[in-house]
């Protein structure tokens, strides 16, 4: 069973935006509700289902699998949710952590959230400089929330 546990923070800079390449993601979702998301990515010449339980705390239950490509597009125009989720994902490695920065356009254009994925709640993190305010429990910012309230609407 795979675990997910991360925090999220709003960046604050762009101080990140040299520390790595950016990579197009687009994503939608076949079920999203308090208790679990169903999400179908494409993330250049690769498609993915990805379920998701609920959120305890900064923790959830996590399954990815690669699907074709074509089949994730197909799934994604007919039958997921609009608006899509689309952003530009930064992997920057600092330390021991991988940070992930989203910065989103589209519907959500203006908001840029970085993401770190730990070993277990307590794990202790460098935060770095460009890090701002942290929003792991606002539910706000899940994408799943931002499909239904997008970010260019608050």
């Amino acid at each position: 069973m795979g675990i997910e546990i991360e925090r999220k923070f709003l960046v604050k800079s762009d101080e990140w935006k040299s520390l790595g390449k950016s990579i197009f993601y687009k994503q939608g979702y076949l079920l999203s509700d308090k208790n679990r998301t169903i999400r179908i990515r494409t993330i250049d010449d690769k498609g993915f289902i990805t379920i998701k339980s609920s959120v305890k705390g900064i923790s959830r239950n996590e399954f990815e699998y690669e699907i074709p490509v074509e089949e994730a597009r197909v799934i994604l125009e007919t039958l997921c949710e609009k608006p899509f989720i689309k952003k530009y994902r930064t992997k920057i490695q600092l330390n021991e952590l991988v940070w992930e920065v989203d910065e989103f356009i589209d519907e959500n254009d203006g908001l840029v959230i970085a993401e770190v994925e730990l070993e277990n709640e307590n794990q202790k993190i460098d935060i770095p400089n460009w890090i701002g305010e942290e929003v792991s429990g606002d539910k706000k910012y899940f994408n799943s929330m931002l499909v239904k309230n997008p970010f260019t609407k608050w």
